[in-house]
């Protein structure tokens, strides 16, 4: 698994994936405030 191949979809991916768990604990925490 090469470091460039799944470079620019990785990242977006990741990106993506921290957005998800970001608005989930902001769900949260709103929800429980």
């Amino acid at each position: 698994m090469s470091a460039d191949a799944g470079y620019g979809y990785g990242r977006s991916a990741t990106f993506v994936l921290v957005l998800y768990i970001l608005l989930v604990i902001i769900l949260a925490a709103g929800f429980w405030i």
